[in-house]
């Protein structure tokens, strides 16, 4: 049991963020963007006060530089889903839009598949055995949860981001902040990826959508500004 508790973990995180967004839609919509632009905000906030620090009283947080890559980590990891779910990231659809609708649905699908895929390797590989690949590696120790796994069982700390002293002295805990808290976004954030691309297999599917990804937005920028642009 002790193996498989972080992918129990995750399966009941997505069952309840699915639950969740079928009964709250815009409240999850509204989370996930205020989630987004708070990441942005600190990462800004923290370079700011870092180059005020540094230039203007030569000083400066040694932990600063470690947490903006955290957090822009985090930020790529948590927007890939994102960008799934508002058909935001950027491709090339000039040729599959001459295709015949049926062909043109079956690419959106397949399309769809591969980052399923892409987000199922990420998260494990170790699977790939039952297929008579060679992984080179325990399965257990795989991927992005294996790896987290690792870093969760052994407490390993962080090279430069520590604890408050504050928090040190109350919760006794590590000097360094665990790796394992910094890394925890990223079976999260793939298992999220999988999660939104499998919702657009079913929606291009159904026919809810087209693509996944946004392959116009020039046209449809051109189009919603064409009055601007006559005046």
């Amino acid at each position: 049991m002790s193996v498989y508790w972080p992918y129990l973990a995750l399966a009941v995180f997505i069952l309840l963020f699915w639950l969740a967004e079928r009964r709250w839609p815009q409240a999850i919509a509204h989370f996930e963007e205020n989630f987004i632009a708070s990441l942005l905000a600190i990462i800004t906030g923290v370079a700011f006060v870092q180059v005020i620090a540094r230039y203007g009283f030569n000083t400066g947080w040694g932990g600063a530089l470690e947490l903006q890559r955290v957090l822009f980590a985090w930020l790529i990891l948590f927007g890939m889903s994102y960008g799934i779910r508002t058909s935001s990231h950027l491709g090339v659809d000039a040729f599959i839009r001459l295709l015949p609708h049926k062909a043109f649905r079956a690419v959106a699908v397949f399309g769809a598949l591969a980052v399923l895929l892409y987000a199922i390797l990420l998260i494990n590989a170790g699977w790939l055995s039952l297929l008579g690949v060679d992984v080179n590696t325990n399965w257990r120790q795989t991927g992005a949860v294996g790896y987290w796994t690792f870093m969760f069982q052994r407490g390993t700390g962080l090279d430069d981001l520590r604890w408050p002293e504050l928090i040190q002295q109350t919760f006794g805990v590590q000097d360094r902040v665990q790796r394992w808290i910094a890394y925890i976004m990223l079976p999260i954030g793939l298992s999220l990826l999988a999660f939104r691309a499998l919702q657009a297999v079913a929606d291009i599917w159904s026919g809810k959508r087209e693509l996944i990804i946004a392959g116009h937005e020039a046209e449809d920028l051109v189009a919603e500004n064409r009055n601007v642009l006559k005046d």
